[in-house]
């Protein structure tokens, strides 16, 4: 069964369960929509659901183009890589193109990366401040709103995940904002003194991280 979707042509997959009341539908990589229902479900019935929810298929098919549209790219340090499937155990970066193979867990790679990279450009900051604040404690995650964040009481710095993703002078910036917060708490004109005096392009940094929330 095919069914037509924004001009595209999807295979329609139908799954039947006992343990399935209802019917589900899922657009899926490879222009699929696969139906899960009942076994008492005809396939009339479901041309009939099909075109009810005609919307909604839209939505989800819209939806999964642009997530493949993303993941068709791969951004390491700044730079952007054409992403080719592998059969290989790890990801290999080539010049222009990122081998990874399948289920492969790359925020796990990410995290490995970052590690390392993030630690040299902690310690090559904090040296300018070595002299008003004890070193701080250095944390990585994915968070969705902030790049950065520091605790005061604590003296941790916790630096976005997705900044491995970025150019190094990003990640600079980040990491020179957060420990000023270590010197003033709160966005005063005496922190931006602070940032400025460390990084003097923060403005053009700031702008430029706006680009990617």
């Amino acid at each position: 069964m095919y069914i037509r979707v924004k001009g595209d042509l999807l295979e329609v997959k139908i799954e039947h369960k006992r343990t399935t009341r209802n019917t589900y539908m899922r657009v899926k990589e490879g222009n699929v929509l696969q139906v899960t229902t009942n076994p008492f479900t005809t396939e009339g019935k479901i041309r009939k659901i099909l075109t009810e929810h005609i919307k909604e298929i839209e939505r989800m098919y819209e939806f999964q183009k642009k997530k493949e549209s993303y993941e068709d790219k791969f951004y390491y340090l700044g730079k952007e890589y054409d992403v080719v499937g592998t059969n290989e155990k790890e990801v290999r970066l080539g010049t222009s193109k990122v081998f990874i193979p399948k289920d492969f867990d790359i925020n796990k790679w990410y995290l490995e990366k970052a590690r390392p990279v993030f630690q040299e450009h902690l310690d090559a900051c904090y040296h300018k401040f070595s002299r008003v604040i004890p070193y701080p404690t250095l944390k990585i995650r994915k968070m969705k709103s902030r790049w950065g964040v520091c605790n005061t009481k604590t003296h941790a710095v916790t630096l976005n995940l997705e900044l491995i993703k970025r150019d190094t002078h990003l990640l600079d910036y980040v990491i020179y904002h957060e420990l000023s917060h270590l010197i003033e708490g709160n966005h005063s004109k005496r922190f931006w003194n602070v940032v400025e005096e460390n990084f003097p392009d923060y403005k053009e940094a700031r702008d430029e991280l706006k680009r990617y929330e």
